[in-house]
């Protein structure tokens, strides 16, 4: 393939440069238009066959994708107040477009049709998979209810699609408001040379002095992790853990309380015009978990065996503060003494590793990681057009020289970016129908501290596992060798399976041989000292029980709220119920967390935050095949490409595991991975 001319190899790419605000809203009513006309022209045709139903209804399907896809893309990296606007517009009309579909029953009929005819033996896996998939949206989106009650779904389901905006906005305006200006270099004591760094440079570009601190994450994890000023600490806690609620410093200003019981009473309503008897029932009915009941009791068991751990962990915290002449611990004094005793027990810290973890070391490490698996390559391009100078566009090569897909790469925080981490398609791997294959394209983003102090992007041991876990969502998507757009890459994957390859690919993180592949200086080149592996590997586990009561409460919370829903539902009790039973370490009365959880009030993962432990076990036992076998075992890898990301959701989940492990799942390699002996 000819690396000089983009548009002949990605006819389709996003001109992001000339993406305007004013451009969005039209181009999708016009899409919106222009798939329903299609739909009206299929049924009128009358011919039921894969070729005339199923192809051209994705052909709309991906042009409408393709369209609204950059400009919500956009709207996450580089918002702006009328790109706000124009994606929010727009948010109703693809809700109500998407539910107006699936609630067609003449469509639904169309379906069931071609499931019933002759040709259904001749379709692959695939298609039938699709196929089944389709027809069970169709319930779920109330094609058999009655006119009045469809009109209800569909209204609620637009309203959510405002709602669930809403508070992603609310949540970023939050963080955006709140600096801290500091031109006292005293209050930064202990605060590393690389955050203050960063500091300095975001006080020079707002022509101040001094120092100028952020809500963004890796400001706030600096801050709390080695700042010995505990005021600041105090000061930074509070402004993040109040974001978008009644307290804190914005109070009342950009809050989701009303948002988020919004937000609950339609989902609760929505499972009820379905027949089910809670949303937690609904989101189920597409995921690996049977039942409400078998969730809850798997979060439980697993906080029954990690919580006597937690406890000791946290004594030991406490203990340790003590003898360093602390007092009673706080919240925001939790991250700064396990720190000092991480430094103590293991001689070792975050920051002390940065040097050894330059951005591109990484990159490329990672990408020797996968080539080795897997037997791909990859190749970055300058000729691509992106939507900032610091993002990357690479392609995976194969064996046989082939190109099989390619992604952005956007590592760094900055204004206008929402925080966090993700895995999005920029375009899906499909058999278009002119018989052409369409290869995959990813958003790959993160918000790690962009390079500072005329020193290149460094990254914590910490943020180089995000970026694994992140590209293994991406393999997942890229490598998928699917071609029905309905089950390629992540499309049809049991939300919670979908995080199987992305824990999966973290291990590489935690071995001798893949440390040595994504670590060196950045001024000497020197590998990672061998007395620094061992201290870090040591200190893997490092209060993992604390951190995996933390996970627990946030999912038994997620699925409390929406299987115990009824008018007039506190979250914030059902919050405080949870951490009574789970949680070490009870926060203060002021903290909203909930009110920025984004996963479950803006994301995929309402009723569904459960799926990180439920995939992680999956994760941690298929890893284990590569401990009996090697490392970098080429067969074993080869075959977790196969049955794994190569399938997508050609299969139930359950089936592709065992398909590659030879059996069903084990707890017991998580609780090892994790140090835990419950």
């Amino acid at each position: 393939m000819s690396n000089d001319n983009p548009l002949i190899d990605y006819p389709d790419l996003p001109p992001f440069s000339r993406i305007q605000p004013e451009q969005v809203l039209p181009a999708v009513e016009q899409l919106i238009a222009d798939g329903r006309a299609r739909i009206k022209q299929v049924l009128a045709d009358g011919k039921f066959d894969y070729a005339h139903l199923v192809m051209p209804l994705d052909q709309e399907d991906d042009r409408l994708g393709k369209a609204f896809g950059p400009a919500g893309h956009l709207n996450a990296v580089a918002q702006n107040e009328a790109l706000r606007s124009a994606y929010n517009s727009c948010l109703p009309l693809l809700s109500e477009y998407g539910t107006e579909v699936g609630q067609n029953a003449d469509l639904c009929a169309a379906f069931q049709a071609l499931r019933d005819s002759d040709e259904w033996a001749s379709l692959n896996e695939a298609q039938q998979k699709d196929i089944e998939n389709t027809l069970r949206d169709f319930r779920l989106s109330g094609v058999d209810l009655p006119e009045d009650k469809k009109a209800e779904y569909m209204a609620n389901s637009r309203r959510l699609s405002e709602l669930t905006s809403q508070f992603s906005d609310n949540v970023l305006d939050a963080t955006q408001a709140w600096t801290k200006h500091i031109t006292d270099e005293a209050e930064l004591d202990g605060l590393p040379d690389s955050a203050r760094a960063g500091a300095a440079d975001r006080a020079r570009a707002e022509d101040k002095d001094g120092w100028l601190l952020t809500l963004d994450a890796p400001v706030f994890i600096a801050v709390m992790s080695h700042c010995k000023n505990a005021a600041l600490r105090q000061e930074m806690y509070t402004a993040w853990t109040t974001k978008a609620s009644d307290q804190g410093p914005h109070a009342g200003q950009f809050d989701n309380a009303a948002i988020m019981d919004e937000i609950l009473a339609l989902r609760h309503r929505q499972a009820e015009l379905l027949g089910f008897a809670n949303y937690g029932e609904k989101s189920l009915a597409t995921k690996m978990a049977r039942d409400v009941a078998e969730v809850i009791a798997f979060l439980e068991d697993l906080a029954r065996r990690a919580k006597p751990q937690a406890e000791q962990e946290l004594a030991e915290l406490k203990a340790f503060a003590a003898e360093q002449g602390a007092g009673e611990l706080n919240p925001w004094d939790i991250g700064f003494w396990s720190e000092r005793l991480r430094e103590a027990r293991y001689s070792i810290s975050e920051e002390e590793l940065r040097p050894w973890f330059p951005a591109d070391t990484v990159i490329d490490g990672m990408f020797a990681v996968v080539g080795k698996l897997f037997g791909i390559r990859f190749r970055q391009r300058q000729d691509v057009e992106t939507w900032h100078e610091d993002v990357r566009f690479y392609e995976l090569v194969d064996d046989d020289g082939s190109v099989r897909a390619a992604f952005y790469l956007d590592m760094y925080a900055r204004t206008g970016k929402r925080g966090g981490a993700w895995m999005d398609d920029a375009r899906i791997r499909r058999r278009r129908p002119d018989g052409s294959l369409q290869t995959p394209v990813a958003y790959l983003t993160c918000n790690f501290a962009p390079p500072a102090g005329g020193k290149p992007g460094l990254l914590t041991h910490d943020e180089v596992v995000t970026l694994f876990h992140e590209f293994g969502h991406g393999l997942h998507h890229m490598l998928t060798e699917q071609e029905v757009s309905g089950i390629s890459g992540i499309n049809g994957v049991a939300w919670d399976a979908v995080e199987l390859p992305s824990q999966f690919l973290e291990n590489w993180c935690w071995t001798e041989e893949g440390i040595a592949l994504i670590s060196s200086h950045y001024e000497t080149g020197e590998p990672l000292p061998g007395e620094k592996l061992e201290k870090m590997l040591a200190a893997k586990n490092f209060q993992s029980a604390m951190q995996m009561m933390r996970q627990l409460e946030f999912s038994l919370f997620d699925m409390r709220i929406h299987a115990e829903y009824q008018p007039g539902l506190s979250i914030q009790a059902v919050l405080d119920e949870v951490r009574q039973q789970v949680a070490v370490i009870q926060p203060p009365s002021f903290n909203r967390f909930q009110n920025s959880f984004g996963h479950i009030f803006a994301g995929g993962y309402a009723a569904g935050y459960y799926s990180y432990k439920w995939a992680e076990v999956l994760s941690c036992d298929a890893y284990s095949r590569f401990e009996e076998e090697g490392e970098f075992n080429e067969e074993t890898g080869r075959a977790f490409r196969s049955e794994i990301l190569a399938k997508g959701g050609s299969r139930e989940p359950m089936e592709l595991f065992k398909a590659f492990r030879g059996r069903e799942p084990s707890v017991e390699p998580l609780l090892r991975h994790s140090g835990i002996n419950g």
